[in-house]
């Protein structure tokens, strides 16, 4: 199987299933020298694992991640960082049920038809399971911008939940308070809002459905000229980062959508004296580069496709069926979503970093 690591200079290629032994993974690129604050990294995993609050899958995995290579004394060396994250707490015969049967809206049907062959146990290769090596990477990444060997970046990358539903935190993301985002479950920077939105989500629970949403990420303090021309952009590769998350619909940078009813006499970001501009819509970048403004996004999430409730389907011989949920599984995404969300950010802005200091040695 192709299409397993992520980036060209700080590179992530992973390995595992949902139900085996292990996930993990190895990165390379990463520079020597870093010291690593292996809390911090402790800290990301346990914003992602499942079984953190009501609202979640209730799967209980530590996520403790063993690292097997490329760092001595706490610092990394330069070479290739092996790391493992043992499973624990699989519960394989929950699956037992769909093993000739098709899901909707999941990947059973094309990988079985693609490769011959599939891991029905949690949607084997398929499953969200796979992004907490993505959540390592991205750790780590985080303190190479924040820290790195040849001095700081500022670089500063938060996310939260901006919708559930069709309930939407109506406010620009400088109007809102990110100390607010982990205190709470559903990781939306207002407290009312965030409560209604997990009541929201637990009514839906009830009925044995699932519900979508939105993140939205903002990256500040972004030195000028990250991004290459013409097929390397910033935004397009941002936007391939969070197309490749599980459950991704869709992604918009600055103006998005809002942008087509504009006019350009509207949208024109105009330049102030100092090269920054009055407004922007643009987003942070243009031409595919990054001009020194705030990068903001919004990625949509749609329904877990796992559901507590008959649907029709069919079997592998095409034959009709039923398929029900079973087991333990998130009744919405998006607040698990928000630190994977931050992990492949960075990981797109630690490549084009590193790859901005060769070009300009």
């Amino acid at each position: 199987m192709a299409g397993n690591s992520f980036g060209k200079i700080f590179k992530l290629t992973t390995f595992g299933e949902s139900h085996g032994a292990a996930i993990g993974g190895i990165i390379d690129g990463c520079p020597a020298g870093l010291s690593l604050d292996f809390k911090a990294i402790n800290a990301e995993m346990q914003r992602r694992k499942p079984g953190q609050s009501s609202i979640v899958t209730q799967r209980k995995e530590e996520d403790e991640v063993k690292f097997l290579s490329g760092i001595f004394e706490g610092k990394t060396t330069g070479t290739p960082i092996g790391f493992l994250i043992e499973n624990t707490d699989q519960k394989s015969k929950d699956y037992s049920h769909i093993k000739d049967i098709y899901r909707p809206s999941h990947a059973d049907y094309t990988y079985d038809k693609k490769y011959g062959i599939r891991d029905y146990r949690g949607g084997g290769r398929s499953s969200a399971r796979e992004t907490a090596c993505w959540v390592v990477a991205g750790a780590i990444a985080k303190q190479l911008l924040q820290n790195p060997p040849a001095g700081r970046t500022g670089i500063k990358i938060t996310a939260y939940v901006s919708s559930v539903g069709e309930m939407e935190l109506k406010k620009n993301y400088s109007e809102v308070d990110f100390s607010e985002i982990e205190k709470n479950p559903v990781r939306c920077p207002d407290a009312k809002m965030a409560s209604k939105m997990e009541d929201y989500i637990k009514s839906i629970r009830k009925e044995g459905d699932t519900v979508g949403g939105t993140v939205t990420c903002v990256i500040q303090n972004v030195p000028i000229g990250l991004g290459e021309p013409v097929f390397d952009k910033l935004h397009a590769e941002l936007g391939k980062a969070m197309l490749s998350i599980n459950a991704v619909k869709g992604f918009e940078y600055g103006s998005g959508f809002a942008g087509t009813i504009m006019k350009g006499s509207e949208h024109n970001d105009i330049f102030k004296e100092d090269g920054s501009t009055k407004t922007n819509h643009s987003g942070g970048i243009q031409g595919g580069i990054s001009n020194g403004e705030d990068i903001y996004f919004k990625v949509a999430f749609k329904p877990v496709a796992t559901i507590m409730q008959k649907q029709e389907t069919i079997d592998s011989k095409g034959n009709k069926a039923e398929a029900e949920g079973k087991g333990r599984h998130d009744p919405c995404v998006v607040p698990r979503a928000v630190p994977i969300v931050e992990a492949m950010t960075v990981l797109v802005l630690a490549d084009f970093w590193l790859l901005n200091k060769v070009t300009k040695l």
